[in-house]
């Protein structure tokens, strides 16, 4: 049976100053909300309310948290609180503005500003749908992670992590700047305090040492995520979970069918960026920044006879195994 989720403020509800207009978004962390200041000015807030920790009852303001369940409620409060904190200090244009942050309804609230466009994964099922060669141009892929990578650098200047990098936190506005959002420092704390690690993380973009309590984390856990939205930038799909991938590693066999389509230079990138080894990632943001900005020498070789029979052959082999269970790629497909 699926747990009620906490039902989200009501219309008109003030807190902090600033008026609730609607819900836009839940998550399994909180609630975002489109909300207007005292100047009326648009703003969204996002509200720390982990349905697996709490409930809330339609109507209601405050949060109900099991007596077992609070240290754990707390934890991920004070680390959602930091977050904030933190977020406010950053001035990028790739990066979420954090316009305030405090405490009521016993729960902490985060206001940000309001964008206007779509996120990064619309438009990748958009494209996808259109059954191009190319989801998207070489040149749009190029100088869209360099905005990205532009702010993730300021964030980890600031010691701070993303942890959730994928298609659907990278927002395109309308005026086509690339923003980082919703970052996942209270998954975090949440994920190595509970004993439900692999739900806080996105299949297919989370880093091998995502899913290990006793490994370190770094700007490479990051970078590994930025090239699993690259792949699928390119491929129209996420990359294989990593997990599967320890198991049987077919993303080289995966990128060999875009030779020809992407240049030898970009598909490299994305091979180093999602090294299962951190150590053979770029370690930092600037060393992916250096090579992605290498546009010149841009080479493209094409797949020979003997590569062509074997993805023709894979494809099969890969189709017999799928068929007659639809029902679990649930893991491989946007959400």
């Amino acid at each position: 049976m699926s747990k009620v989720k906490p039902a989200p403020l009501p219309p008109d509800t003030v807190i902090g100053g600033y008026r609730i207009v609607r819900k836009l978004a839940a998550g399994g962390f909180g609630v975002v909300y489109l909300a207007v200041d005292t100047e009326g000015q648009q703003v969204a807030v996002k509200e720390y309310l982990p349905s697996s920790l709490a409930t809330r009852a339609p109507g209601e303001l405050l949060p109900q948290v099991q007596p077992e369940k609070l240290s754990l409620y707390r934890l991920g409060l004070k680390s959602f609180f930091e977050e904030g904190r933190a977020l406010a200090q950053i001035s990028h244009q790739s990066v979420v503005s954090v316009l305030n942050f405090f405490r009521e309804n016993e729960t902490v609230y985060m206001v940000m500003n309001y964008l206007e466009g779509a996120s990064l994964q619309e438009f990748i099922i958009t494209a996808r749908e259109l059954k191009k060669q190319k989801v998207f141009r070489e040149s749009t892929i190029r100088s869209l992670y360099d905005e990205v990578l532009r702010g993730l650098r300021i964030v980890h200047q600031h010691k701070m992590l993303h942890l959730d990098i994928k298609p659907a936190n990278v927002f395109v506005t309308d005026d086509n700047r690339a923003v980082l959002i919703d970052f996942g420092a209270a998954r975090e704390v949440l994920s190595k305090e509970g004993n439900f690690i692999r739900p806080m993380y996105t299949p297919g973009f989370a880093a091998p040492e995502m899913y290990r309590r006793d490994s370190s984390m770094g700007p490479w856990t990051d970078i590994y995520a930025i090239g699993a939205c690259i792949y699928a930038s390119m491929q129209g799909y996420p990359p294989n979970d990593a997990p599967q991938r320890l198991e049987k590693d077919r993303l080289s066999l995966a990128l060999s069918r875009l030779r020809g389509v992407y240049s030898d230079n970009l598909i490299e990138v994305v091979e180093w960026c999602m090294s299962l080894d951190p150590l053979s990632r770029p370690q930092s943001v600037f060393a992916l920044q250096k090579e992605l900005s290498r546009e010149t020498e841009r080479s493209y070789t094409k797949l020979t006879v003997a590569e062509k029979m074997r993805l023709q052959f894979d494809n099969i082999v890969s189709d017999n195994k799928k068929s007659p269970r639809k029902s679990t790629v649930a893991g491989t497909k946007f959400k």
